[in-house]
């Protein structure tokens, strides 16, 4: 159903309660001596004149006028006007043929209401706050380069290899698989395979929720993958020895530089 717009259904009450307002003057106007002349006035509105002569006559009749209600005429149905060279038109209410009850505009057919959105622009909320975190990052680093002392190693010595022989912590989880498969399988296809998927998450988890009990599927795979080189980073840091042997470092000793 078409909901009617707010200021057309004001504007039909205000004009339903002039008429009845001037219905009600009219009303007292004429007084008590034409109330019954009021009454089958209003009643000839919404009641057929034949019906409105049947029913005189028979209250006529039952007031004790049997007599001469026997002579009262009782007046033909109003014949509905007939416009020249067209059909009968049936009369209405006070002579209107058709009644308007409202006029809808085609605009206030369509009800669209604005659904609240959780996004904002990238410019200026986005950059603003990334630009104020990279000040205090940039801050905090040359505060802590003051004050606290970051050697450097001594010379590399290319006539002595050092024992164990280890990468940078960022590579220590290539080097780990190094030690349990082939060099094509450790070094190309496993973490192809971890780059390839990662690129089809996307892809396979299509759910535009941000909240994290929507999107476990996304969620579970980023936790295996950082899980399964966190592993491998710290066996490889930690409970690696001189030949790149697995010992305990509560046993052995820590054999790890930064």
């Amino acid at each position: 159903m078409t909901e009617v717009p707010e200021h057309l259904r004001k504007r039909a009450e205000e004009a339903r309660a002039k008429a009845q307002a001037a219905k009600a003057a009219k009303a007292a106007e004429s007084g008590a001596a034409g109330g019954d002349e009021a009454a089958a006035g209003e009643a000839a509105s919404k009641i057929p004149a034949h019906l409105l002569e049947r029913s005189r006559a028979a209250r006529q009749k039952s007031e004790g006028g049997g007599e001469s209600g026997g002579a009262v005429a009782t007046a033909a149905p109003a014949a509905p006007s007939t416009p020249a060279g067209g059909p009968p038109v049936a009369g209405g209410p006070e002579g209107h043929t058709q009644r308007l009850l409202t006029v809808v505009k085609a605009g206030s057919i369509q009800d669209v209401k604005a659904k609240p959105q959780d996004k904002v622009h990238t410019w200026p909320h986005l950059l603003v706050v990334e630009f104020v975190a990279a000040l205090f990052i940039t801050a905090f680093t040359l505060i802590f380069s003051i004050f606290v002392n970051a050697p450097l190693l001594e010379l590399a010595n290319f006539n002595q290899t050092p024992n164990p022989s280890k990468a940078p912590w960022y590579f220590l989880g290539l080097q780990e698989l190094l030690t349990m498969f082939h060099p094509m399988v450790a070094g190309v296809t496993i973490p192809g395979i971890g780059i390839f998927v990662l690129i089809l998450a996307p892809y396979i988890d299509k759910n535009p929720s941000p909240k994290p009990e929507d999107r476990k599927f996304a969620i579970s795979l980023m936790t295996v993958h950082l899980m399964f080189w966190a592993t491998l980073v710290i066996i490889g840091s930690f409970f690696r020895g001189p030949g790149f042997n697995f010992v305990f470092p509560w046993q052995a000793g820590l054999f790890f530089e930064l």
